[in-house]
């Protein structure tokens, strides 16, 4: 890694506080960019090289991206690019960037997918079999996730001291190291009690969620065990984690609460990310009224 490169990883680490997740992703755009101008006789690497990356050169990148990418990773990459020459400029390398006048593709609007109550409740509240212990902790993951909201990966981070269970509060580390402490249902304390007391050993410190070798539970394992209740449960396969989260939002926004309310239980920096459960519930409101309204029923 060029030294430029380095600084800029320590720049998005620190400055910018970002996860070393998000900066991993950060660095392989950046990557992917740099196999391109090997092909061009212009790099990254060093100070001569990188004034040879004009906006030809990446107009040039985004139209190779256009052939295998969707818009929304376009944009991403595309941000990614424009932070790290803006970086450039301050740290000196460059007098200007070449990427600022790029444009950002329109980003498809995709809504989320939905549970229905019912679902939830079946997904929830329905027995299926297998090893008790196990079957409570995905019990409690899902009830936690569906109760306050939660990103899977925010679920399994989760550790033991993050509860106070007798104000039924929940402190969550989200994206950007952002804490937000959250309300938990009676429901989903319950059954993560019944948990805890079943896996038994210190209660005081360390992950909540751990798999069968004692070692946190991890987001990939989440989403196979969901699948694997889901296909005993007959429901759709598809289903992830996240729709958990997406569902509740909607039943929320479905049930009267106040859209800002719903953006700070979600962690969303931006009311734009938290509007796009308006669709999804707009749509739920409008299946109601073709069903219901006597002017609009079909015959």
């Amino acid at each position: 890694m060029t030294d430029l490169l380095q600084a800029f990883r320590q720049h998005l680490a620190t400055e910018r506080s970002l996860s070393e997740r998000t900066v991993a992703a950060y660095l392989r755009d950046l990557h992917q960019l740099e196999r391109f101008l090997c092909d061009s006789g212009a790099s990254l690497a060093d100070r001569e090289s990188l004034r040879r990356v004009d906006i030809l050169l990446l107009r040039r990148f985004l139209a190779e991206l256009y052939r295998r990418n969707s818009r929304t990773s376009i944009a991403r990459k595309l941000s990614t690019i424009k932070v790290f020459f803006r970086f450039a400029v301050r740290e000196g390398v460059l007098e200007a960037s070449p990427a600022d006048t790029l444009t950002t593709p329109k980003r498809e609007q995709f809504l989320p997918k939905v549970l229905s109550v019912d679902q939830v409740g079946t997904l929830l509240d329905k027995p299926i079999a297998g090893k008790e212990l196990l079957l409570l902790r995905d019990l409690a993951l899902l009830e936690l996730i569906y109760s306050c909201g939660l990103r899977v990966s925010e679920a399994v981070g989760l550790d033991l001291d993050s509860f106070d269970f007798s104000g039924h509060q929940v402190r969550v580390v989200g994206k950007g190291s952002k804490e937000r402490i959250l309300p938990v249902g009676k429901t989903a304390l319950r059954v993560l009690a019944r948990y805890l007391a079943l896996r038994g050993g210190d209660q005081q410190k360390g992950a909540v969620f751990l798999n069968h070798r004692g070692a946190r539970l991890t987001a990939r394992s989440v989403q196979r065990n969901l699948k694997a209740r889901l296909i005993q449960l007959g429901l759709p396969g598809d289903v992830t984690p996240h729709a958990l989260r997406h569902s509740f939002a909607t039943h929320l926004l479905d049930a009267g609460a106040d859209l800002r309310v719903i953006q700070e239980l979600l962690g969303h920096a931006s009311l734009s990310t938290t509007q796009r459960y308006t669709k999804v519930s707009f749509s739920h409101l409008t299946e109601v009224y073709d069903r219901a309204h006597p002017r609009s029923r079909k015959k």
